[in-house]
């Protein structure tokens, strides 16, 4: 039996950690799967993670660092004490497999490598690619740790976006893997808004996230009542979020919901005005769900939907986005559309596509 160590940054909101989790369920029995967090993770969102998993016999492990957001002070202090409580961890469980997630993880393994290479030297490497940006702000630091990576052969891309901007910034070309979705049972969303067409935008309140065109969409809608906006999530930019949609008539903004995939079938469309992804799985959930996606045109996200989908805003373009609420959406086949992103994402992202290509990685 292969022991697997997924390596995320905390137990929370996040594409990464729900794609170490739908590898970590398999239900492989040849496999044996941890995960184990580097930042404690503490929303409400924390709990039902740890349950999903160990529900399904995989191996949690919790860190007591707290997470802050200051310069990535508490990012750099975590990867330079990981390897020490990995040690820990290593001398129990002697894992087979380590596989890092972002790059809090992508740091935490490379730190491993400089204090305790040893400890490697038996060890598989998986490293996932999952943004077409990387090393923010850290670039030089970036550089060393992707050639850790690659001197490992250990990179895998979610996209073909991801592929293309990793190999024009680093050079290599690894494989790709697209991420697996599985399908969510419905239920009822009790927040809707009764004879309106009810919008969802669900994630983390950030620029990667677009939401300074969220913000302005749905204010300048304002005169479409047709229209309700569910704003769900949370994130540094919550106080703008607030400040700016607080009290206005067309939307509702509220905490993020704990397995919002199993209630996406409950709204008419989902708005993902994103700046850049890597592949974003909400859009892919929501095809499943027979939802409609109105989105932006960046990489990552573009991969998410047909060609020539007619919900789409090129270079998040605020009129853009207007002609579709206002002249499209009014007009469409709902259903059709519907029909079609369900049969476009069920080719690319099935989620058990996507467990035998990470498990047949892991025996290689």
């Amino acid at each position: 039996m292969k022991r697997v160590f997924h390596i995320i940054s905390k137990f929370d909101l996040g594409g990464a950690e729900r794609v170490a989790a739908n590898i970590a369920k398999s239900g492989n029995d040849d496999f044996e799967y941890h995960v184990v967090e580097v930042l404690r993770g503490d929303s409400s969102f924390t709990h039902g993670f740890l349950d999903e998993l160990q529900s399904v016999g995989v191996t949690c492990h919790r860190s007591v660092m707290p997470a802050f957001h200051f310069h990535f002070i508490a990012e750099r202090i975590a990867a330079m004490l990981f390897p020490f409580r990995f040690l820990v961890l290593w001398l129990r469980y002697r894992p087979d497999v380590v596989h890092a997630h972002t790059e809090v993880p992508d740091m935490c393994v490379w730190a491993i490598s400089r204090v305790f290479p040893w400890m490697l030297r038996r060890v598989k490497l998986v490293r996932t690619i999952h943004n077409t940006c990387l090393w923010t702000g850290l670039k030089r630091f970036g550089r060393k740790v992707e050639r850790f990576y690659q001197r490992h052969d250990a990179n895998v891309a979610i996209s073909q976006s991801v592929l293309d901007c990793y190999t024009m910034e680093y050079g290599s070309r690894p494989p790709i893997i697209y991420n697996g979705v599985p399908e969510v049972e419905q239920k009822a969303y009790d927040g809707l808004k009764a004879g309106k067409t009810n919008i969802l935008f669900a994630g983390r309140f950030d620029d990667q996230k677009g939401i300074v065109h969220l913000v302005a969409v749905i204010k300048g809608l304002q005169d479409m009542p047709q229209y309700h906006f569910h704003v769900i999530g949370g994130g540094r930019l919550q106080e703008m979020v607030d400040r700016e949609l607080g009290g206005l008539p067309n939307v509702t903004v509220r905490p993020p919901l704990y397995g919002i995939s199993g209630y996406l079938a409950s709204f008419d469309y989902m708005f993902m005005p994103s700046e850049f992804e890597g592949l974003p799985l909400m859009s892919v959930e929501a095809a499943f769900a027979g939802l409609p996606v109105v989105c932006s045109d960046c990489k990552g996200l573009n991969e998410t939907v047909p060609k020539d989908w007619p919900l789409v805003a090129h270079d998040n373009s605020h009129e853009q986005y207007f002609h579709i609420f206002r002249s499209v959406i009014p007009n469409a086949d709902r259903t059709m559309l519907s029909q079609q992103a369900r049969q476009f994402v069920a080719v690319r992202f099935g989620v058990e596509q996507m467990q035998r290509k990470y498990e047949k990685l892991y025996l290689g």
